[in-house]
C-alpha cells in the first residue's frame, strides 16, 4: 500500500491507515511478539536455495487467499464498508479460481453472508487485519511438483499496527496447505517485494532496509536473504518513500513485473510532483536501465495513473492505484476510482497487457481510503 496524493492537496489530517500509531496501537502482545527488527525464527530447516523459487503472478494457482478484517479499533466506522469491499474482491475471485478466506470465528458468519458460497470462510487462523499479501506466507515452487512456503517475520509495518494474530498467519497458512514451512532471516512483506519468477526481484530501500523492520542489517544482506527466500539472483532497488505511509512505500502499487524481461510502472500526470509522482518516474527510469537476469534489456509498459481531483474520494490518503492488479486463472482483478477517462484507458492497457484474461475492475472505493488495493489483499497460492 501507498499514498500517491497530489502534492498541492490538502495536508493529511484525522487517523487512516496512514497513522494508525495512535487508533490501532502497538497492543504489548504485538509488541512482545514482534519487536521492531527482530524476526520471528521458525524452529525448521534453513530457507532452501536453489531449486524452489517464487514463481510470476501469472502461473496457474491452486487458490488465493484473503484475510477477514473486524477490528473497529483498526476501521473504526469504516469496518462494514472496508468489509463489504473484502467480499466484493472475493466474490470476483472465485468466479475465477477458489478462494480461502481467514476470519475470526466471531465474524466469520458476517463474512460467510457477505461473501457467499463460492467462497471457503476458515476460522481455524487467527487474524488482526485483512492485508494477505503482507502476512500471509509467500509460496514457492520447483517445477518438479513441489511447494513450499517462506515466511516474512511480519511485524506490523515497523511495530506501526496490532499484529500479534498476523505475525502467525505465515506458519498457519503453510500448516494448513501441509507444506514445509521456513523463516527467512528479515522482516518484511509480500507487498514490498516483486518477483518476475526468473531471477530478478525489485523493492524499495525505504520499506525493507529501514531500522524498524531490519536494523543492524545492510542493504547487502538484506538483498542476500531475498535472493535466497525467493530464488533469484538480483533485486532493482528503488529509493522509494520513507514515513509517509504505514508501509513505507510498497513496491506492488507502482511497478509489476509483467514477464522476465518486461514491466509496468504507474505514471503520474505530468502536473504531479509530489513524492510519489518523484518517486514513480524514478522507478520507471532504473527499471528501463535495467536488464533481466539473463542479461537481456528490459520493455517497460506504462499504465497512466488518475487525476486525483476527478477521482471519486477526496480521502487524502486514498491509492488510486490500477497497477495493484491481482492476476487470477483467467482474469485480472482492478480497481476503477470514478475519472472516467482513466479508468477506461487502465481497462485498455490491461486488457492488452493479459491477452486472452478477462479484466475485472470494481469499486473498492472503502478499502482504498485505508491506503490498501487488490492486491494487498491477496495473496496466490500457485498449483506445484
Amino acid at each position: 500500500m501507498t499514498d500517491h496524493a497530489a502534492a498541492d492537496l490538502p495536508p493529511r489530517a484525522g487517523l487512516d491507515r496512514r497513522r494508525f500509531l495512535a487508533a490501532a496501537g502497538l497492543t504489548a502482545a504485538g509488541a512482545a511478539l514482534a519487536a521492531v527488527g527482530t524476526p520471528v525464527r521458525a524452529a525448521a530447516r534453513p530457507v532452501a536455495a536453489g531449486a524452489f523459487r517464487v514463481p510470476i503472478e501469472d502461473v496457474r494457482h491452486t487458490r488465493t487467499w484473503m484475510a477477514w478484517p473486524d477490528s473497529s479499533a483498526i476501521w473504526g466506522g469504516k469496518l462494514s464498508g472496508v468489509q463489504s469491499d473484502i467480499a466484493l474482491i472475493a466474490r470476483t475471485i472465485a468466479k475465477y479460481e477458489p478462494v480461502y478466506l481467514c476470519a475470526n470465528p466471531g465474524s466469520a458468519s458476517r463474512a460467510r453472508s457477505l461473501c457467499g458460497p463460492s467462497v471457503t470462510v476458515l476460522t481455524t487462523i487467527p487474524v488482526d487485519d485483512c492485508w494477505m499479501r503482507d502476512t500471509g506466507p509467500v509460496f514457492r515452487t520447483d517445477g518438479t511438483g513441489g511447494l513450499d512456503a517462506v515466511g516474512l517475520n511480519f511485524n506490523g509495518w515497523g511495530n506501526k499496527q496490532t499484529h500479534a494474530k498476523d505475525a502467525l498467519v505465515t506458519g498457519r497458512v503453510a500448516a494448513h496447505v501441509g507444506v514445509p514451512f521456513t523463516a527467512a532471516p528479515i522482516v518484511g512483506e509480500g507487498g514490498a517485494v516483486e518477483q518476475d519468477g526468473a531471477g530478478t526481484l525489485m523493492a524499495t530501500r525505504s520499506s525493507l532496509v529501514n531500522r524498524n523492520r531490519n536494523p543492524g542489517l545492510t542493504e547487502a544482506q538484506i538483498e542476500a536473504a531475498l535472493r535466497t527466500a525467493y530464488g533469484a539472483s538480483k533485486v532493482i532497488w528503488f529509493d522509494g518513500v520513507r514515513g509517509q505511509d504505514i508501509t513505507d512505500d510498497h513496491v506492488d502499487a507502482t511497478s509489476r513485473f509483467l514477464a522476465p524481461g518486461r514491466a509496468l510502472v504507474q505514471m503520474p500526470l505530468s502536473t504531479d510532483t509530489d513524492v510519489y509522482a518523484k518517486d514513480a518516474r524514478q522507478q520507471y527510469q532504473i527499471l528501463s536501465a535495467s536488464t533481466a537476469a539473463d542479461g537481456t534489456r528490459r520493455a517497460v509498459d506504462q499504465i497512466q495513473g488518475p487525476d486525483y481531483y476527478k477521482i471519486r474520494s477526496s480521502n487524502p490518503d486514498f491509492l488510486a492505484s490500477y497497477a495493484n492488479y491481482y492476476v487470477c486463472n483467467g482474469a485480472v482483478i482492478s480497481a476503477h476510482f470514478g475519472d472516467t477517462r482513466a479508468d477506461s484507458a487502465a481497462r485498455a492497457t490491461l486488457t492488452r497487457l493479459f491477452p486472452g484474461r478477462v479484466v475485472e475492475q470494481l469499486n473498492i472505493d472503502r478499502l482504498g481510503t485505508g491506503g490498501g488495493g487488490i492486491h494487498c489483499v491477496t495473496q496466490q497460492q500457485p498449483a506445484a
